[in-house]
């Protein structure tokens, strides 16, 4: 046998060995899947996190402007959309009507009680009065 007919029975091996086969490819999609749903499942545990510190700031934010509403018009404000009224000589109310719902799109309830007052957020579960509830 001749060199050149042994490298032309070797062409075809080489061929055939080259690329991927079909289950070759769909183990390597079923990983990539496994290890995008463990990832989204991670993420996925920060957003409640996230959430809760965003109500966190704009339960402090309202705090704020309450305390500036006071020291302005020498009362509270009679509930929290009052807040977001111009008062006398401005042009804007202390708060942006976005602030006036929590992480979740329920609005915050105020609540007075002499001279203190409460800001409740509902939480995850959207219903006041539950034990994730958040206030100041």
């Amino acid at each position: 046998m001749d060199k050149r007919e042994d490298n032309e029975n070797r062409e075809p091996k080489r061929h055939a060995q080259a690329g991927f086969t079909l289950v070759e490819m769909l183990l390597v999609i079923m990983i990539i899947g496994v290890l995008a749903a463990v990832a989204v499942v991670q993420v996925g545990g920060f957003g409640d996190t996230a959430r809760i510190t965003a109500t966190h700031t704009s339960i402090k934010a309202i705090d704020t402007a309450i305390q500036t509403y006071n020291i302005s018009t020498g009362s509270f404000p009679n509930s929290i959309e009052d807040l977001t009224s111009p008062l006398a000589g401005h042009k804007q109310g202390l708060l942006d009507k976005k602030r006036l719902n929590d992480a979740w799109g329920t609005p915050f309830q105020l609540k007075f009680s002499g001279d203190s007052y409460e800001i409740r957020s509902a939480g995850k579960d959207r219903q006041m009065g539950t034990d994730d509830d958040l206030h100041n």
